[in-house]
């Protein structure tokens, strides 16, 4: 797949507010990342994954308000995973819903690759559960 999708300044402007506004929620509710990210990490997570589901919309056709649900879809009925590495890989938990599509993005900053995607139940397969940061905590990658 490998499309570049770049968002204009006014898109990285409304997808960081949306990050910005997921953060100070959770912050003020006292809600932790579920998959030990540190604190420290907790604005770059959010903003950047608020812009990679705000390209996935773009590409896509889709609007995307950027408020979202807790643990609801990101863009659509489908899920969003956005990693600044070229090389990263598409990263779904046990919980994660079989039947949406989750989409692996990269970049950083506006400028996202789409990789592709896959539906969670294809993703759940035993091959595919690593530790691949070596922490203890694996998934399907």
């Amino acid at each position: 797949m490998n499309k570049t999708i770049v968002l204009t300044p006014y898109e990285i402007f409304v997808a960081a507010q949306a990050g910005i506004a997921r953060t100070v929620e959770n912050i003020r509710d006292g809600k932790k990342h579920n998959y030990g990210a540190q604190d420290k990490d907790t604005w770059q997570i959010t903003i950047e994954g608020a812009l990679g589901e705000c390209a996935l919309a773009k590409y896509l056709g889709i609007y995307w308000d950027g408020k979202g649900i807790m643990r609801g879809a990101d863009v659509g009925d489908m899920d969003v995973r956005t990693a600044w590495r070229d090389n990263s890989h598409l990263l779904v938990h046990p919980n994660d819903s079989d039947d949406r599509k989750f989409w692996l993005l990269t970049g950083l900053n506006g400028t996202y690759t789409i990789r592709g995607w896959i539906f969670g139940r294809d993703a759940k397969k035993q091959e595919y559960w690593k530790d691949l940061q070596g922490t203890n905590r694996p998934a399907y990658f």
